[in-house]
């Protein structure tokens, strides 16, 4: 297996963990500021990522504006696991090439603009943005207070671990 498609599959099992220990009014909670969104928005979002990216046409090009938004994702545990499940299974049949260049079409906050990617950096992209959202969830869940039994869940692998002084 691509060594960045079992990265990605690692990093979104946290996803299932996390949808199978919620509830729905959990998932769709927006009460804790400063931003006012819920664990189900990031989770939705961050999976309308992995869906633009099975979305290449064919002109060679994958438009990460064009995401579903799916409202039932975000406040529906089995939408958002379902979903889940479509993306891991299109990730466990991803056949690319990593070097292969794509043009990624993405909105930098000036409008749509035309990026040159390659397969490997666009789905190496999509796993760190999952982790960047892991982090903000983290925030969520500790604020409503829910257990989350993963203490790497939120943090990139690159982030030093606090050393304990006994």
């Amino acid at each position: 297996m691509n060594i960045i498609i079992e990265s990605t599959l690692k990093t979104l099992h946290k996803t299932k963990s996390l949808l199978d220990n919620l509830e729905d009014d959990l998932l769709c909670d927006s009460s804790v500021s400063p931003y006012y969104s819920s664990i189900g928005s990031h989770v939705r979002h961050i999976l309308d990522f992995y869906e633009c990216i099975f979305n290449i046409n064919s002109e060679n090009q994958i438009d990460l504006t064009a995401r579903s938004r799916n409202k039932e994702v975000e406040s529906k545990c089995n939408y958002a696991s379902d979903y889940l499940n479509s993306i891991i299974k299109k990730l466990n049949n991803l056949d690319f090439v990593m070097y292969e260049t794509i043009s990624v079409i993405d909105d930098l906050g000036i409008g749509k603009i035309e990026i040159p990617y390659t397969y490997g950096a666009l789905l190496a992209q999509a796993n760190s943005h999952t982790i960047h959202h892991y982090a903000i969830i983290n925030y969520i869940v500790d604020r409503l207070g829910i257990a989350v039994n993963d203490s790497d869940f939120g943090y990139n692998p690159t982030t030093p671990k606090q050393v304990s002084i006994n």
